[in-house]
């Protein structure tokens, strides 16, 4: 096995019947899901979709995502998945960046698809809806596509090394730029994480992220690879923590995987101790820190499952897991643990040098998983490489993650925080600078600063301080709005406070720090 769709050709000889998929009340068997996705394959082809091509997937959570993934994986083309919820102009810089012709959705985007073509003029195919006078763009509706009997034999050969993916993320420019991720890289993933956990075709894997987040492909290849059921969680569950806890209880899902504030949520919030989680295994978390004294608590209450941390950027999907064998004692932050199969680091000072032992650097990763490169950005992508010269021709290729790390005594890592403007909060990666790009695209703005300001009980948020033109008035409620047509929901910032100048370091640059000290205080 060597390409990501022989997952799925694989399960469905050993499974067929088995769910491969489920959301809610509806599922797809894995032989439903190798017929459909072969059909999808077979449209695509028709269509023009060429190995190579990137297809757009424009959806919520629901079963045409399998389909939909796995059918353009089979097509020799790459899949883009797109945010449903983020900004029309976002999205519209995404598909034009990466040069997308074919994008396949569902009836019920119909009304952002239209917004879509009306700025995206390269769009040749759109699958999963029937016509519109106000899109002009052929649409093939899904029952179009599986009518159709496909001719397998001339699907486009596929190689490990081929483009699977591109995953987009913010950029420090504003722009977001693309991660590209080979068929290689994605099995790596599946083989080693279900090989890990000990992922069975009895296993039901929660599946909690959105599609152009990259903890989804825990769902989308471990679980299939092992003939495992993968439950999508709906949109409209994740935001309401009782219904969440609810559905994980009634799916009797197995293994959880999802980023701290999920479990926080579902922990503080939840109604847990109503339910009946005896089935669960694993918890699985990655995304952000998990704060000990909830992290705690949780264990507490859910003794009969194991307990792992996992840790990775979207670069390389992940690359490190830290099992909790006995509940914490103390709040000290739990470490990120040690590289898995097929992976190897190394810690570096600012001059590239290796850090000693117990000295702080940056992680910089070797590993199966890595990803190929930014899409059409290759200065980029050199410089978040380092290389190990081992003969003429021939290095050593390590990612430099820009995250902060040093070994304990027992040669655990200990993530510390970011070494750039990037951060993570409640599981999402943000650029800070993207953020005040944004905000310093607003005719009344002259001076922007984006930080994250520590509040109670851990609580952390975005936080904007803006020095606005001169004889410029403010109005803050505008300036959210301004900022929510260009970013996403997530990366908007939950309080700006204007200030009539910045407190400066000794050399005229802004001080960051001051500014988170004094923020919420007037003293700026």
């Amino acid at each position: 096995m060597y390409t990501l769709p022989q997952i799925i050709d694989r399960s469905a000889l050993l499974f067929p019947e088995k769910d491969a998929f489920r959301c809610l009340e509806d599922s797809i068997s894995y032989r439903e899901l190798k017929h459909k996705s072969d059909q999808l394959a077979h449209q695509l082809n028709h269509s023009g979709v060429q190995k190579g091509n990137r297809v757009a997937v424009f959806m919520n959570r629901c079963l045409d995502t399998a389909v939909g993934i796995f059918g353009i994986l089979k097509s020799g083309a790459a899949y883009v998945p797109i945010d449903p919820f983020a900004p029309v102009s976002r999205s519209v810089s995404i598909l034009k960046d990466c040069g997308v012709e074919h994008l396949v959705t569902t009836e019920t985007q119909r009304q952002k698809i239209r917004a879509l073509t009306k700025d995206v003029d390269g769009l040749k195919t759109i699958v999963g809806m029937t016509p519109d006078a106000d899109v002009n763009v052929e649409t093939i509706p899904w029952e179009q596509v599986f009518s159709q009997v496909p001719h397998l034999d001339q699907l486009p050969g596929i190689l490990e090394q081929d483009l699977a993916f591109i995953l987009y993320t913010s950029g420090s420019t504003g722009i977001p730029k693309g991660i590209m991720h080979t068929h290689y890289s994605g099995l790596a993933l599946a083989k080693i994480a279900s090989r890990l956990y000990g992922f069975t075709e009895n296993d039901k894997v929660g599946t909690f992220a959105p599609l152009h987040f990259d903890p989804s492909t825990f769902g989308y290849f471990a679980a299939p690879l092992a003939g495992a059921t993968a439950v999508i969680i709906p949109d409209a569950h994740l935001s309401l923590p009782p219904s969440l806890s609810a559905l994980v209880a009634k799916e009797k899902i197995t293994i959880w995987y999802s980023v701290p504030l999920m479990l926080i949520n579902a922990l503080l919030y939840g109604e847990i101790e109503k339910h009946d989680f005896s089935s669960l295994r694993w918890v699985l978390f990655a995304g952000e820190v998990f704060t000990t004294k909830h992290l705690r608590a949780l264990m507490q209450l859910w003794p009969h499952a194991k307990f792992s941390n996992l840790y990775g950027p979207a670069e390389v999907i992940l690359c490190t897991y830290y099992h909790l064998k006995s509940i914490p004692q103390t709040d000290e932050p739990i470490p990120i643990g040690t590289v898995w199969d097929n992976t190897e680091y190394r810690i570096l000072l600012e001059e590239g040098t290796e850090a000693p032992a117990g000295v702080p650097g940056e992680l910089a990763v070797r590993t199966a998983t890595m990803m190929r490169g930014y899409w059409n950005n290759p200065e980029l992508t050199e410089r978040s490489l380092y290389r190990i010269k081992v003969a003429d021709g021939y290095d050593h290729v390590y990612y430099k993650t820009g995250d902060l790390v040093k070994e304990n005594e027992q040669g655990q890592l200990l993530f510390l925080g970011r070494s750039d403007r990037q951060i993570k909060l409640r599981g999402f990666r943000i650029e800070l600078d993207e953020i005040e790009q944004t905000l310093l695209k607003h005719e009344g703005v002259k001076e922007a600063v984006v930080v994250v300001v520590e509040g109670e009980n851990d609580y952390r948020k975005l936080s904007a301080a803006i020095n606005p033109m001169r004889g410029s008035h403010i109005d803050i409620r505008e300036l959210k709005t301004f900022c929510k047509s260009h970013l996403p929901s997530y990366a908007i910032p939950e309080s700006i406070e204007v200030a009539s100048d910045f407190p400066r370091t000794s050399s005229g640059k802004i001080d960051r720090k001051e500014i988170i000290k004094n923020m919420g205080t007037k003293q700026l």
